[in-house]
C-alpha cells in the first residue's frame, strides 16, 4: 500500500506486516534536491554532509534577515513605535496627527484625508489638527 506524507508530499509505503523500523520512504533531500529513501517521517536530507550544509544555509538566512531588520530600523527609527512612545500617547487627551496615525496604525497622510473629508473630528490649532484621544478609539 501507497500513501502520501501530508506535510512533505513524499510516498510511504506501508506494508501491514512490516514493522515500523522496517519503513522506507522515497523522499527528495531538502539542500541537494535528490531522491533518496528515508527510514523515518522526520528526515530531511540524504546524508549528514547535506544536513550540515543545509544547516549552515539556514543559519545564514537567519543572521541575514536579522541584519536586514536591523538596518530596516535604524534607517526608518520613527516608523517603529516603543512602549515608552505608547504610553505617552496614551496619557495625552489631545493628540497631535502623527501621535494619532501612530494610534490608530495608519499613515499621517491617510489621517490627514479622513479629517478633512469629514471621517474624523479634529480641532483646529492654526494650521495644525489636535484630535481628541476618547473619540479616535470609537471610531470603528
Amino acid at each position: 500500500m501507497i500513501r502520501y506524507d501530508t506535510v512533505s508530499g513524499a510516498r510511504i509505503s506501508i506494508n501491514p506486516l512490516i514493522m515500523s523500523s522496517n519503513m522506507r520512504i522515497l523522499k527528495i533531500c531538502e539542500f541537494c534536491r535528490n531522491e533518496f529513501v528515508a527510514k523515518t517521517t522526520v528526515t530531511q536530507c540524504c546524508s549528514d554532509g547535506c544536513a550540515k550544509r543545509l544547516y549552515q544555509v539556514r543559519k545564514r538566512n537567519g543572521a541575514m534577515s536579522r541584519a536586514k531588520l536591523v538596518t530596516e530600523i535604524k534607517r526608518k527609527p520613527e516608523a517603529y513605535i516603543t512602549a515608552d512612545q505608547i504610553r505617552a500617547i496614551q496619557a495625552k487627551e489631545w493628540l497631535t496627527l502623527k501621535e494619532a496615525a501612530l494610534l490608530l496604525n495608519v499613515s499621517p497622510l491617510t489621517l490627514r484625508r479622513c479629517t478633512l473629508a469629514g471621517k474624523v473630528k479634529s480641532k483646529k490649532l492654526g494650521k495644525k489638527h489636535a484630535f481628541k484621544r476618547v473619540e479616535l478609539i470609537k471610531i470603528p
